[in-house]
């Protein structure tokens, strides 16, 4: 069992839940063109690992269905039906004590 002198310490050290989803928010816009396009990223969900070493970070994102529609319309006003958009969502791994994303995988619902 970890003492508490040691839990604070880890505490101390590990990185704030702001700059844990600022890099996911990060990561996921820098591979954007790989996933369709990603619009109206949201936060979703936040955990702590139960070993404290990671932030689970939990993000949903507009994404176009097999359509094409430019990017650089906001399409948040109209009928995602209408515009075939879809809602995806990503559960990213990052080190609570480097801030460095280390995985990101589909979250299912």
């Amino acid at each position: 069992m970890e003492n508490p002198i040691e839990k604070m310490a880890k505490a101390a050290t590990r990185i704030d839940i702001r700059a844990a989803v600022s890099a996911a928010k990060n990561y996921l816009i820098s591979v954007k063109d790989l996933l369709g396009g990603t619009q109206d990223i949201r936060l979703e969900e936040v955990e702590l690992s139960e070993n404290e070493q990671f932030w689970l970070i939990t993000l949903g994102y507009n994404r176009r269905k097999d359509l094409a529609l430019p990017d650089e319309v906001d399409y948040s006003d109209l009928s995602p039906e209408f515009i075939g958009i879809e809602r995806d969502y990503k559960i990213f791994t990052v080190n609570a004590q480097t801030g460095v994303v280390e995985s990101m995988k589909i979250r299912e619902l």
